[in-house]
């Protein structure tokens, strides 16, 4: 039976390269923790397009897909969900919504989790949300062949409630010792979550959602103004890459946590960096909308669309941002590449 010693895997991580990646996150959460409570109204703009994002790609990830424009509708509950995987989506939908607004209230205990697991798979018709895997499940591969390979064996089903109430407690016990940080803390439990796999589905998508969860109880709440899960979607090979890696010995106890940590930290750095930059762009003294949209523009690195630019400032209208690429292109500033959906711009005019 699995022990769950957070202690000491915290120790055997607190490698300098992970003690680097630590004190950027805190340094970076310091320098936005002011600019976050003084400009609350300005960052509620972003706040929808997170949403979107996070959803498509965290359901991305997993195969569950729709059109954009359906997606987009759905996340704002717009329209009703028709196929399973729109259920899905609205299902995540709601999940996340309640950990935005409720996560001080959601102590990572067994209750909790399967009653968020309830939610996810609220609208499917399943009878599987809400409860643990009735059976035992493997994960598996699929080969170029189009063969299957096991990658993992979890934790057999009749083990699963014990293991899961056992690893919540020992994460809370840890969560109490003050001389460990969290955000080492965080991404062990989300590990080791998912070698016991406790659900029939849902797991990765939970996962990601607990992520969230823990990051935003130990005050760590970029991923409202920066999608992880896009940034995780992005990703996705070196993500399934460390997670195999990290998970190999995991039931004989001698299983290397690093690879993961090192991941998930990064993937919060660079959500940091990315908010950091959006701020700057947002708080450049007397600049107008048609000037931030120059100003990025002019510091973007290679290709740039107007996707990327509405994503950037959720408070600029779809109509300024045509207006002013349409003036920049006029002037010779930008050049344009492509053309219908495919339409991208790259600075051309001064030296950056």
């Amino acid at each position: 039976m699995r022990a769950f010693d957070f202690k000491k895997e915290y120790n055997s991580l607190l490698t300098p390269d992970v003690v680097a990646l630590l004190t950027a996150i805190h340094e970076y959460r310091g320098e936005q923790a002011l600019f976050i409570e003084a400009k609350s109204n300005m960052l509620a703009k972003f706040l929808d397009v997170v949403r979107i994002q996070s959803t498509e790609a965290s359901n991305r990830i997993e195969g569950i897909v729709t059109t954009s424009d359906r997606l987009r509708m759905i996340v704002l509950d717009k329209t009703a969900p028709k196929t399973r995987s729109e259920k899905e989506i609205a299902g995540y939908r709601d999940v996340l919504n309640t950990i935005h607004e409720n996560y001080e209230y959601i102590p990572p205990r067994p209750p909790m989790i399967l009653q968020l697991h309830r939610e996810l798979f609220k609208f499917s018709g399943s009878s599987i949300g809400g409860s643990f895997k009735n059976a035992d499940n493997c994960i598996t591969e699929t080969l170029p062949d189009g063969s299957a390979r096991v990658r993992f064996q979890p934790v057999p089903a009749w083990e699963t409630p014990d293991t899961v109430d056992r690893l919540c407690q020992a994460f809370e016990l840890a969560l109490s010792d003050t001389e460990m940080d969290p955000l080492l803390l965080i991404p062990v439990f989300v590990l080791d979550f998912l070698c016991i796999h406790p659900f029939n589905d849902g797991n990765g998508r939970m996962s990601r959602l607990l992520t969230l969860l823990l990051l935003y109880r130990a005050g760590y709440i970029v991923g409202k103004y920066i999608s992880l899960e896009k940034l995780t979607a992005d990703t996705k090979d070196t993500y399934y890459d460390v997670l195999q890696e990290s998970s190999t010995n995991w039931h004989k106890e001698s299983n290397d946590y690093a690879p993961f940590v090192r991941y998930m930290l990064g993937i919060i750095v660079a959500a940091y960096r990315e908010f950091s930059g959006r701020v700057q762009l947002m708080t450049v003294n007397g600049l107008s909308k048609p000037e931030r949209i120059r100003e990025m523009a002019r510091t973007h690195v290679g290709k740039i669309t107007k996707a990327d630019i509405l994503e950037r400032f959720p408070d600029i209208s779809p109509i300024t941002v045509e207006r002013t690429l349409a003036d920049l292109l006029e002037k010779g500033k930008i050049s344009k590449i492509g053309g219908g959906r495919y339409t991208a711009y790259v600075w051309s005019g001064e030296e950056k």
